[in-house]
Parts: C-alpha cells; sequence; structure tokens
C-alpha cells in the first residue's frame, strides 16, 4: 500500500486534532445574583402564626427604620390569572413586628389594605380578591411597597396604592398620588349611596 503525502497531512491533521486541548471557554460576564438569607425560624413561625402555613416571607429586618425587627409575609396566588404578568401576586400579605418577645401584626393586605386604626386611604371599597406587590428599600425611609388590585374593582379603577411607614404616626399608611404625602385611614369602609335616579 502506498501512501500519499494527502493521506499524511490528513493523518497529522487527525492526530493533533485529537491530542489537543479543548477550547478554552469564555468567561461568563454575567454575576449571578447572591442567594437571600435564610429566614430566621422565629420570623417564619411569626409570619406563619398571622397567615398561615402557606406563608412565605419576602423580606425582613429593620423594615422601617425605627430600630425594631419586621418582616413582609405574603400568601402567594395559587394560579397567575390569564393576561397577568408573572410577579408577587398575592392574596394577603402581613407586616408582622417584634416587640420585646412577642410579635404583633401592624399591617395587612386582604380584600383591602388595613393598619391598627383602620382601613387605609385609596383602598378600594369593594372587594379586591388578588394584588401584585411591588417593593422597594430605600436607606433612609425603609421599606416602600406598592400594591395594585389585579382585576377591577366593581364601581372603581385599577391603581397602585403606595403605602410605607409613617414616623410620626408610628405605622404604615397610603401615600398619595406622588407617593410623598401620607393619606389617614377610615375605621369603616362605607359605601357612598347614589343621588342619581
Amino acid at each position: 500500500m502506498k501512501i500519499t503525502p494527502v493521506i499524511c497531512i490528513v493523518s497529522l491533521a487527525l492526530c493533533a486534532a485529537c491530542s489537543s486541548e479543548p477550547p478554552a471557554r469564555p468567561v461568563e460576564q454575567a454575576q449571578q445574583k447572591p442567594a437571600a438569607p435564610p429566614v430566621p425560624p422565629e420570623i417564619q413561625a411569626a409570619a406563619n402564626a398571622v397567615l398561615g402555613g402557606e406563608t412565605e416571607v419576602l423580606v425582613f429586618g429593620d423594615l422601617a427604620k425605627n430600630g425594631q425587627v419586621q418582616a413582609l409575609a405574603i400568601n402567594r396566588l395559587a394560579k397567575r390569572p390569564e393576561n397577568v404578568a408573572p410577579g408577587n401576586l398575592l392574596t394577603r400579605a402581613a407586616i408582622v413586628s417584634k416587640d420585646g418577645a412577642t410579635w404583633k401584626e401592624l399591617f395587612r393586605v386582604d380584600e383591602h389594605l388595613k393598619n391598627t386604626n383602620g382601613f387605609l386611604a385609596a383602598t378600594p371599597v369593594s372587594p379586591v380578591s388578588g394584588w401584585r406587590l411591588q417593593y422597594e428599600q430605600n436607606a433612609e425611609t425603609g421599606l416602600q411597597m406598592y400594591f395594585t388590585p389585579l382585576q377591577q374593582p366593581k364601581g372603581g379603577y385599577v391603581m397602585t396604592i403606595g403605602v410605607r411607614w409613617n414616623p410620626k404616626v408610628k405605622r404604615y399608611q397610603s401615600l398619595d398620588r406622588t407617593y410623598t404625602t401620607f393619606l389617614g385611614e377610615a375605621p369603616a369602609l362605607e359605601r357612598l349611596s347614589s343621588y342619581l335616579k
């Protein structure tokens, strides 16, 4: 059998390819987001006591910038409705705060937004069955939350309600449309009577 120069070149190329190291992989450019710290059992137990066993703690710490440990917990919506983007979709939420050796509820979201003094201003009168929650933490003012009904309330319209800690009155309150001025609360929600006939 006669070995031609072409066969030799091809054979050498194949041998070189088999023995060479694999090409270096490019260094991953995107950095991974650090994992959230695990929720301490005491905080999870306090959240479960308020909202039940299906509770997820989203954030905890000095949320109000008042030196007290607080936790924001939610009950996620079991199934995302059609035409609703993913996110923090919930049926209920609460903020609990450590007061000495006990925990107390400061703020609740269910069909309405409430604090210890009553219903927050801008809360729809008609019950809301699901909410979208967006939140951010500000180094100076603390946790700021934005609640938007997933469906249009009966007799109303969908609007986002901003809520954060009011240090002057020491409770969570809703904010005006500019998210700068605190609004009050009402002890009860009353339906307005229609004067039209």
